[in-house]
C-alpha cells in the first residue's frame, strides 16, 4: 500500500465509512430486517479509495462494532474485509459508474461473502446470530433442508438483496458527489 492511499481525506473516509456501517447494521438489527445494511460505508470507501481501503474499513467496522456493542460483529471480519477487497477491484474497473454493473457488482460481491458466511455461520454460531435472517435460516431449515444448505440459502438471499440494494445506493451517492472530490481519490479517478 502506497503513502498516497493514506492521506488525510482517506483517513476521514474510513472514519465515516465505518460510522455509515455502525448506523445502517444497528437499524437493521433494531428493526431484525432480513437484510443488514452495514457495508455501505465499506463499498463506498473501496469505489473511492481501493480495494485495500474498502478491506481495511470492513474489518475496522466490525471489530470496533464487535467491542462496542455486538460481539457477533467481530466473527464477521471476515466477510466485510472480502466485501471491501471485492467492491474495490470491481470500482477499479469501472463497475461503479454503469448501473447494469453496479446491479452485477452486487451480484459478485454476494457470491464472495456467501462463500466466507456460511462457515462462520454454521460453524461458530449454528445458523443463528440474532439477526433477522435467522427467522429464514429456521424456516428454510424447517422445509427439511439440513443446517448448511438453509444457512447457504438464507445467506445468499439475504446477501442478493443486500448487496444489490447497497451497491445501488452507493453508486447514488458516488453521482452526488462533486467531480473533483471523486477525482482525489485514487481508485475513482483511475478506474475506467
Amino acid at each position: 500500500m502506497r503513502n498516497s492511499y493514506l492521506s488525510s481525506q482517506t483517513l476521514v473516509l474510513i472514519v465515516i465509512a465505518i460510522a455509515i456501517n455502525m448506523i445502517g447494521g444497528q437499524l437493521a438489527s433494531m428493526l431484525k430486517l432480513p437484510i443488514f445494511l452495514d457495508s455501505i460505508g465499506t463499498i463506498l470507501s473501496a469505489a473511492l479509495a481501493g480495494p485495500w481501503i474498502g478491506l481495511i474499513t470492513g474489518l475496522l467496522t466490525n471489530l470496533i462494532w464487535g467491542v462496542l456493542t455486538d460481539p457477533v460483529a467481530a466473527a464477521f471480519a471476515p466477510v466485510a474485509m472480502v466485501i471491501g477487497l471485492v467492491a474495490g477491484v470491481l470500482a477499479k474497473s469501472g463497475w461503479f459508474k454503469h448501473g447494469v454493473k453496479v446491479v452485477l457488482a452486487g451480484v459478485l460481491i454476494t457470491l464472495a461473502v456467501t462463500i466466507i458466511a456460511v462457515p462462520i455461520r454454521t460453524y461458530l454460531f449454528g445458523g443463528v446470530t440474532g439477526s433477522g435472517a435467522d427467522f429464514l435460516v429456521a424456516y428454510v431449515h424447517s422445509m427439511g433442508n439440513d443446517l448448511i444448505e438453509s444457512v447457504a440459502l438464507t445467506v445468499l438471499g439475504a446477501n442478493l438483496i443486500d448487496k444489490v440494494l447497497t451497491c445501488v445506493v452507493v453508486w447514488l451517492l458516488l453521482g452526488k458527489l462533486p467531480q473533483r472530490t471523486l477525482l482525489k481519490f485514487p481508485n475513482y479517478a483511475t478506474s475506467r
